[in-house]
């Protein structure tokens, strides 16, 4: 059985890997503002840049300050995220994984905005005129982080409250 710590590092690196080996895949086949559709009038493949924050907010070419907030914020973001999952998981194996790929999605982004000053998107979600602002691997492993703690914790708090184990 795998320990904790062995649990963050092997689940956070696998996905900074795959989200660094995807980013280094698009830019190489894609042109910047480019798409490959994958599933018509559903999915598509892109490569766009975004010098802001989750969907888009903050994504203008002036954003000195918001790029020091988002670098100093995501840092400290990660920090609280390591020494609540030190707290956490060796009681709650399942929040500690959670917490893994957020911890893992964060450094992915942070890897991109301190090496490029922005972040790669490139996964690109529509129906009809419905268009879901493009994201990556590392955005979609915070939010399936996220829907997974918040589930945990949940459960595990309902469960506590009732005398189940």
């Amino acid at each position: 059985m795998m320990n904790r710590n062995t649990v963050l590092v092997v689940t956070s690196l696998a996905v900074v890997l795959l989200d660094q080996v995807s980013k280094l895949a698009v830019v190489h086949l894609i042109p910047l503002h480019g798409a490959v559709t994958v599933i018509p009038g559903f999915f598509d493949l892109v490569h766009i840049r975004n010098r802001g924050m989750a969907f888009g907010i903050l994504n203008r070419p002036d954003a000195n300050p918001a790029y020091y907030l988002l670098v100093g914020a995501t840092l400290a973001a990660v920090i609280l995220l390591l020494f609540w999952f030190r707290k956490t998981a060796g009681s709650n194996p399942r929040a500690g994984f959670g917490l893994s790929l957020i911890i893992g999605g964060a450094v992915g982004n942070l890897i991109d905005r301190i090496r490029l000053r922005e972040v790669i998107d490139f996964l690109d979600v529509y129906a009809g005129s419905f268009h879901w602002p493009a994201f990556n691997v590392a955005d979609s492993a915070i939010t399936v982080g996220s829907i997974w703690l918040a589930v945990v914790l949940l459960r595990d708090g309902a469960s506590e409250g009732s005398g189940e184990a």
